[in-house]
């Protein structure tokens, strides 16, 4: 799917469900629930996987764990401060720690928060001129984050699956375990 056609998804969505036309903004609050349900998960991942665990790679060509959780943090930052109007330069790619990672990624959160609370139906498909000279509308931008960070907790279930460790997602609630 290109951009366009995710934009032009976007407005469709914006006004297509009448259980949420009820609600104030219901198209940017349901693309936030989307974001908060997959934050919440990838915080929960990257504080279960040990620190010794962070330099694994399920095989030569992949990225060790503690290398996609820095490239989900400096694109998460790239992103979202390029939304909130104050482009960073990402620099997560250069820590290891376990420590230093799950700050980093918290503070791209952090900055995707702010991006995600400040949006509303109104602004979604306000447009952005990028770096590298090509326009998106904020709600495209923003699906991308949420699209691209199911995509990274997809690859790093695999690893800590490898590892014994159940993934946030698969955990039965505590209701269910009775």
């Amino acid at each position: 799917m290109n951009w366009t056609s995710i934009t032009i998804l976007a407005a469709a969505l914006a006004g297509a469900s009448p259980v949420t036309a009820q609600k104030a903004d219901p198209f940017s609050g349901e693309l936030k629930q989307l974001y908060d349900h997959i934050k919440n998960d990838l915080t929960r991942m990257a504080d279960k996987m040990a620190e010794a665990d962070y330099s694994f790679k399920p095989a030569p060509e992949t990225r060790t764990f503690s290398q996609i959780i820095a490239h989900l943090a400096d694109t998460q930052v790239r992103t979202c401060s390029t939304l909130n109007g104050a482009p960073k330069s990402p620099n997560a790619a250069s820590k290891t720690a376990k420590g230093e990672l799950v700050a980093a990624l918290k503070e791209s959160f952090s900055m995707c928060d702010q991006a995600f609370d400040s949006l509303t139906d109104a602004t979604a498909l306000e447009t952005f001129m990028l770096p590298q000279g090509q326009h998106h509308s904020k709600a495209a931008l923003m699906i991308a984050v949420i699209s691209h960070a199911n995509e990274e907790y997809g690859y790093m279930a695999v690893y800590l699956r490898l590892k014994g460790i159940v993934p946030p997602s698969s955990e039965r609630p505590e209701s269910a375990r009775h």
